[in-house]
């Protein structure tokens, strides 16, 4: 698979993202750099090498949930540039659907 300027375009699109020329075209760049070496990675040879399950031989240290150090809603609130006594007040930043 190669990336190419349509997909670069979809991509921008999908991420809402506003890009200049420069820089779709060092994306496009750099994105079939990581491919290229995927697919060279790819002509390993690795019949003889047991799958990896974990990263790390330690597992999850679970320990019990319980409620600890907690700020009351006025603390919570009282550095907050905006709010209504209740809850933070921030700018809308999911645009409405066309």
């Amino acid at each position: 698979m190669k990336i190419d300027k349509n997909l670069i375009s979809k991509l921008e699109k999908l991420a809402q993202l506003d890009l200049s020329p420069k820089e779709k075209q060092t994306l496009e760049r750099d994105l079939n750099k990581i491919l290229d070496m995927i697919d060279k990675m790819n002509e390993l040879d690795t019949s003889k090498v047991e799958p990896l399950r974990h990263i790390s031989p330690q597992f999850n240290q679970l320990r019990e949930d319980k409620i600890e150090n907690q700020v009351t809603r006025e603390d919570g609130l009282s550095n907050a540039p905006l709010h209504d006594g209740t809850h933070f007040k921030v700018p809308k930043v999911i645009p409405d659907k066309k």
